[in-house]
Order: structure tokens, then sequence, then C-alpha cells
């Protein structure tokens, strides 16, 4: 619990090219830079695995079948939101998050990657190396993400 608040459970995606590049997007709600890993709620009756492609889906335009998920996290991993933040994300329900990280090859193309999705939640996009990305995600995530590269780091 975090502030007294459950954690949200959620589904990650580290999307990754052969030469080990990953899959980052600028957030569409956030003038600074924020850059990130598509990832998203679990909804009832889904396996952390099925909202990861769902989330995958929904965020990058990427399908299922452009993905081969190589691994994932023994444990969930969690992070509790700042001060500042705690009431006013997901209807100030939650605390933080706890989430499930998914290793996902990418099969496909850069012409199979579409931002420009329903409910956008990206304003751009690029592959990045996994230390570059560590530093332009917010603070309050870092630790996460350095959890989630070091549990991947062998496959990456």
């Amino acid at each position: 619990m975090s502030g007294g608040l459950p954690y949200r459970p959620c589904a990650g995606i580290v999307l990754a090219r052969a030469d080990g590049s990953v899959f980052a997007g600028q957030r569409i709600d956030s003038a600074a830079g924020a850059w990130q890993m598509p990832q998203g709620g679990i909804d009832a009756g889904e396996s952390p695995q099925q909202a990861a492609l769902r989330e995958l889906e929904e965020e990058t335009g990427i399908t299922s079948d452009l993905v081969r998920v190589e691994a994932e996290t023994d444990d969930w991993i969690r992070y509790d939101l700042p001060e500042e933040l705690l009431g006013r994300l997901w209807g100030g329900k939650y605390g933080g998050q706890m989430q499930k990280w998914f290793l996902m090859r990418f099969e496909g193309t850069d012409a199979d990657v579409g931002i420009d999705t329903a409910h956008p939640e990206f304003s751009e996009w690029a592959w990045m190396r996994p230390e570059v990305l560590v530093e332009r995600i917010v603070p309050f995530k870092r630790d996460v993400y350095e959890a989630v590269f070091a549990a991947f780091r062998s496959a990456l």
C-alpha cells in the first residue's frame, strides 16, 4: 500500500529489436520530457500477458502477430506515486502500481508502428538503448526501469 491506498495491477512491455534497442514513447499528456515504454492496467478476467498484448496494440498499433513474448519478470515490481500525484491519477483510487513486465521481440518494421491510435498516449516514439531510456523516464519510475532492464539484461 502506498499512502494507505492499494497498488493498481498493471502490465508493461519491453518491446525490443534484434539490436537490443527498445521502444519508447513520449507521453502525450506531458509537456516535459516523459518517455516511457507501453504499459497499462490489467482488466478483470485478463491475465497479465493478455493485458500486455492488448496495451501494446492500443498504444502502438502493433499487433500480437508482430511480436514474440520471450520473458516475464518473476515478481511484481511496485512503485509509489510521489506525494504531489496522490489522489490525482486513476481517480485517486491507487497509491502506485504493481507491474508485471514482459520482454517482447519486435518482428515487424517501423511502418507497423502507429501511435495515432483511438486513444493516443504518445506524441512521438523512438528506438532507444535501455540506459538512455532510464535517463529519460520520470524520476519516480527510474528504479522500476532499472529493475526491469536488469531482469532482462541477458536477453536484451
